[in-house]
């Protein structure tokens, strides 16, 4: 008798044989197709006991076949072992008697669970690495929004009304400039001697015009009419010159 040496296939740390090698190592004469669709009438379920594969076998002179085969758990190998009632059935069983208990010796189980803590340990690192990668680019988006919201923090905290003159120092600019930098896009014009918003931002709670009276050199008053920005103009003016390219100075010095 030769010996006996199935292949065990290692799956999900379950261990498993095919249907086919077993087949041949019990030496049937019944074909496999016929053979192992009678030895689940004794009871064994898809699934549970076993599982359908496909196998290609290919051919010397070109070419190859495909087969059904079936991997076993090792209760059921060694069931259709026994169900044989043959000297090699016998032979084959206790041969997955030894591998079963190879397989649960101390050193073995120590050994698969060393393995499974590495791969954990692996996965983690990979997961932090990916946390790492994560906190990093929040950070970096942290780092580039903060100037906004310092510089937002501050308007939201500042009262009242303010003259174009304040927040073009926002800027380390002139009154004139922003001024003119507003009017050449489109978002003010001047009437007399006030700048207005174009109707399309009219509506929108960016200025408010105050009434002054002044006194001429004869004391006699005379009303003027003076335009303010609003905290919500302020963040608008940001807004718009951000998309040109310009910040204030709180966002330079961040930078």
């Amino acid at each position: 008798m030769n010996e006996i040496t199935i292949a065990v296939k290692y799956d999900n740390d379950n261990p498993t044989v095919s249907g086919r090698e077993l087949h041949a190592a019990l030496e049937v004469q019944t074909p496999y197709r016929m053979w192992f669709p009678r030895m689940c009438e004794y009871g064994f379920t898809e699934n549970v006991d076993y599982s359908v594969t496909n196998i290609f076998v290919h051919h010397s002179k070109g070419g190859s076949q495909g087969y059904i085969d079936h991997q076993l758990t090792i209760d059921m190998a060694k069931e259709l072992c026994m169900i044989q009632r043959t000297e090699i059935g016998k032979c084959c069983r206790e041969y997955f008697i030894n591998l079963e208990k190879q397989w649960n010796s101390p050193d073995a189980v120590m050994a698969r669970a060393l393995q499974i803590a590495d791969q954990k340990l692996e996965l983690a690192k990979q997961q932090n690495g990916s946390l790492i990668e994560t906190t990093a680019v929040q950070a970096k988006q942290i780092e580039v929004m903060k100037p906004k919201a310092d510089y937002c923090d501050m308007v939201l905290h500042s009262e009242g009304l303010m003259p174009i003159t304040t927040i073009a120092k926002d800027y380390g600019k002139s009154a004139k400039w922003l001024n003119k930098w507003l009017h050449e896009h489109g978002i003010q014009y001047k009437q007399g001697q006030i700048w207005l918003l174009y109707q399309k931002y009219a509506d929108r709670g960016y200025m408010k015009s105050k009434t002054h009276t002044v006194y001429d050199k004869n004391g006699d008053p005379t009303a003027k009419i003076h335009s303010y920005w609003t905290q919500q103009g302020r963040i608008f003016i940001y807004d718009q010159l951000k998309k040109d390219g310009i910040l204030p100075l709180i966002e330079k010095d961040d930078s």
